[in-house]
């Protein structure tokens, strides 16, 4: 079968994995993560990847996405159907499944994940391709210290600082979820020196490839995957199945 697969870059090395033995032709579109963290609606732009893919005569396009904040809510099967997994967000997939996930979380209050795309590609500025302008405030709220203090002073640039990282104060440990990939190890030191600079406990999970290897292979049980008929568009689904085509 001949897929295409539109994925979020924190998935990236997961990808490269699981494609090296599916016995299936998948055309990837690795658009760059953090696309609705930035403010962006990312919907237009998911739904324009996958309108040119349905002229092109796919058997179905694989949707590297979870619900994520509500953002592939609402995105159009055309003619080809598309395929994704029931999950809230990428740590549900990274996990092996959002049953596994929930678990984790309702048992680790207060944790902040990490995975290898999280840790290689998000940058604290991070710059989207010319195909997806940033929207973000031009106060700065993903620039470090030093940048904030250079452009605003010592007082100003320490306060703003504080704002746009409080968050960060309600968090008390660190999980990073190993997939098993080459660059795994390097990103986990990386994420154990982010939990140290944060007084943060870490952790180290075993994730799960699970799901992307029955998302490219096209072994979508229902339980675990929506199948969005041609036609059909993606709705949340505020039951387990967190989401459903209508």
């Amino acid at each position: 079968m001949r897929f295409k697969a539109i994925i979020c870059q924190v998935f990236t090395r997961e990808f490269d994995d699981v494609l090296s033995r599916t016995p299936h032709t998948v055309d990837l579109d690795n658009i760059p993560m953090g696309l609705h963290s930035l403010g962006i609606d990312m919907r237009p732009h998911l739904q324009e990847r996958i309108d040119a893919a349905d002229a092109l005569g796919y058997d179905a396009i694989l949707l590297g996405y979870a619900l994520c904040g509500r953002g592939t809510e609402g995105l159009h099967a055309g003619k080809t159907q598309l395929v994704l997994p029931r999950a809230h967000d990428c740590i549900g997939i990274l996990m092996g499944s959002r049953h596994t996930y929930q678990t984790y979380f309702e048992n680790h209050p207060g944790v902040y994940y990490r995975s290898p795309g999280w840790v290689e590609f998000q940058t604290p500025d991070l710059k989207l391709e010319p195909a997806f302008p940033s929207q973000k405030s031009p106060m700065g709220e993903n620039s470090t210290l030093d940048e904030l203090v250079a452009k605003y002073g010592e007082e100003n640039g320490q306060f703003l600082f504080e704002q746009f990282t409080a968050y960060r104060r309600n968090y008390s440990g660190l999980t990073y979820i190993s997939s098993g990939i080459p660059t795994d190890e390097a990103c986990r030191l990386q994420a154990r020196a982010e939990a140290a600079k944060g007084n943060w406990a870490f952790e180290d999970v075993t994730g799960s490839m699970a799901l992307l290897e029955r998302l490219v292979n096209g072994d979508w049980d229902a339980a675990d995957f929506l199948v969005v008929p041609p036609g059909a568009s993606i709705q949340v689904n505020l039951g387990d199945g967190i989401v459903e085509a209508l």
